[in-house]
């Protein structure tokens, strides 16, 4: 297989809740990775949070960001958090995906497996552009994705008729999950 992000993405018959795909840099080679959410109702008073090949407080953050900025009630739930392939990612361009998977699993909401993210979360919500993001549109693009969601800051600076993919460009959580759920 000469593309690793291939064995890295999970080609199901259909699409599940708490499932996102990220596109990210690992080095200097673009990958598509499967990032895994499950959110369910803790059966405990202090509610469990797990991640495998991502950073537990990044994980964290995240939670936090969702709960103040967006109103999802996670405090009394589960949250496990597992990155597809045995990885161990850093790259901040997982963020959104990591958020869309979240609010997937939490919503039982599936996400098209046809489409990608790739930005990073701050803490006021907002979505933060990503270096090279060239690169990680053509990736998405050479695997046969329909759409990517990347900062709106990104957006502005790439010229969009150069790639068939749909590129749709954030500034906010809430605007992309309007525009992930909705559509």
């Amino acid at each position: 297989m000469n593309n690793p992000s291939e064995i890295l993405i999970n080609q199901r018959d259909e699409a599940v809740s708490g499932v996102a795909i990220a596109t990210i840099l690992e080095g200097n080679r673009p990958l598509m990775i499967e990032t895994q959410a499950l959110v369910t109702t803790s059966a405990y008073a202090t509610a469990q949070r797990s991640a495998t090949g991502f950073d537990l407080r990044r994980l964290s953050m995240i939670l936090a960001v969702l709960e103040k900025r967006y109103g999802l009630k996670l405090y009394q739930k589960d949250v496990f958090i597992n990155i597809a392939g045995g990885l161990k990612v850093e790259d901040p361009a997982t963020d959104l995906a990591l958020a869309a998977a979240l609010t997937s699993s939490n919503y039982d909401i599936p996400i098209s497996q046809k489409t990608s993210f790739s930005a990073e979360i701050g803490l006021t919500g907002e979505i933060r552009p990503v270096n090279r993001i060239e690169q990680r549109i053509s990736e998405a693009e050479k695997l046969k994705f329909e759409r990517i969601f990347i900062s709106q800051s990104n957006f502005k600076s790439i010229q969009q008729k150069s790639y068939r993919i749909q590129i749709i460009g954030v500034n906010k959580l809430e605007e992309m999950f309007q525009k992930l759920f909705k559509s």
